[in-house]
């Protein structure tokens, strides 16, 4: 049996674990696809790519791609400190050294070229959705990979703008930008196409993660029904006080909420209690609590 200490050690390891993979498939994404195709992107990557291009082009001096975004990074969150506080938590600081050494790592021992041997657009998509899938799997332990996120938060100091907004804008910039060290209109197309299946990756894979189904249940047997639901389905089940309008009778209404994997057993069980029982299922996204996700983790 294993003790709360040895519980929390292995759920400590097993979170910086899976961060770092995220952060090898981030990279790898960047190094291994979208560099090859001759692509672009935004965030701190973006931004790094910018600007190891142009230290290039005017000084004729080359930097590994992830020792620069190591650079951006430090310099965001030291900016940010001083305007934010200090406040930045040690998964942020562990991805972005993570997600510096793995680019570099990739860069050493990848082949130069296109050594996938992909169409450009393939490319530059599976690079956008590696990259979303290690950033999500990031999220998910609770972890940042920075950039735009210190950003976004020394921008709401002064002014509430919602990070959506914030990604949006400073991705348009970073990749535009990329037309003055050289790069082409079609690498700022393919730039946009690679932030649309990134952004669209990490959306449905924390989506998928985080969503479940609420379940409104108006039956007479309510006491039977809230039974059946804890001791089959084994979900906590909640009373809310109602009044039929119409019949003017006070009943209560079972609510449920649950895994949407769970949801068609949970018909069975209350079509078996009550065939007649009216029910409402609605989309729920960020449960947060004992059966879902830890609270620890937003």
């Amino acid at each position: 049996m294993k003790t709360p200490t040895s519980q929390s050690l292995t759920g400590f390891v097993k979170e910086y674990f899976l961060m770092a993979v995220g952060m090898m498939f981030y990279s790898f994404g960047w190094i291994g696809c979208i560099l090859p195709a001759g692509g672009t992107g935004g965030g701190a990557a973006g931004l790094s790519l910018v600007m190891c291009n142009a230290m290039s082009a005017l000084f004729g001096f080359d930097v590994q791609i992830g020792t620069m975004v190591f650079i951006v990074n430090s310099i965001l969150l030291v900016i940010g400190g001083f305007i934010v506080g200090w406040n930045f938590g040690v998964k942020t600081v562990y991805c972005i050294v993570v997600i510096s050494l793995s680019m570099n790592f990739w860069q050493s021992v990848l082949p130069a070229g296109d050594f996938l041997h992909l169409d450009r657009l393939l490319s530059v998509i599976l690079g956008g959705l590696l990259a979303g899938i290690g950033v999500a799997m990031s999220f998910m332990q609770g972890g940042s990979t920075g950039g735009v996120d210190i950003v976004a938060m020394i921008i709401n100091k002064y002014r509430t703008i919602s990070y959506g907004k914030i990604v949006i804008c400073a991705d348009f910039l970073i990749i535009g930008s990329a037309m003055l060290v050289g790069y082409k209109i079609d690498t700022v197309i393919y730039g946009y196409v690679m932030t649309a299946v990134f952004g669209y990756s990490v959306d449905m894979i924390m989506a998928g993660n985080q969503q479940s189904n609420q379940v409104m249940i108006v039956t007479r047997d309510y006491e039977g029904m809230a039974s059946a639901i804890a001791e089959n389905v084994h979900r906590g089940v909640t009373l809310i006080d109602s009044e039929g309008w119409y019949s003017k009778e006070r009943s209560k209404i079972v609510m449920v909420v649950c895994l949407k994997r769970e949801t068609s057993m949970l018909l069975k069980f209350v079509k078996r209690v009550d065939p007649e029982a009216f029910i409402t299922v609605g989309s729920v996204m960020g449960v947060y609590g004992k059966g879902f996700q830890a609270i620890s983790k937003v």
